[in-house]
């Protein structure tokens, strides 16, 4: 199975996480989801393996979420599913799925934990943050 990652090509986080992918030697499936759309049975696939829930997985700041009036608690996940299908830009990002697990990648450095190799160092994310080091080890480790 190999890397597929749900990308956003205007979303800093998402194209960092794409570079850490494919710095560590994978050459991974790109979703342009602002472009394909998801399904419902994708969503909720993708929503049960990476432990999210509609309302955890909802993108707040930078899509329509509040002028649709979806950050009210008292929206329900079908509410927010049938949004996100017609906006698929209220799913934040990027989702990563890889044979060790599927997981909303944000901070960048949480792709990090799916990989089979780290990627040589150093590498750092676009405003300069470093991630691995020049000896291959992870900086920052939480």
């Amino acid at each position: 199975m190999s890397i597929v990652i749900h990308h956003n090509p205007a979303c800093g986080t998402s194209r960092n996480v794409l570079a850490i992918i494919e710095a560590s030697g994978e050459t991974p499936v790109v979703i342009d989801y602002l472009q394909t759309g998801w399904t419902r049975p994708q969503l909720l696939a993708l929503f049960a393996a990476a432990d999210l829930t509609p309302r955890t997985a909802l993108r707040t700041t930078k899509s329509p979420a509040e002028e649709l009036g979806l950050l009210d608690p008292s929206v329900d996940d079908e509410t927010l599913l049938d949004a996100m299908l017609e906006h698929p830009v209220l799913v934040n990002r990027p989702i990563v799925c890889s044979p060790k697990g599927v997981r909303l990648c944000r901070p960048s450095e949480m792709v990090l934990d799916l990989l089979e190799r780290l990627p040589p160092g150093p590498i750092a994310k676009e405003d300069g943050t470093p991630l691995i080091a020049a000896d291959g080890s992870r900086v920052g480790r939480r």
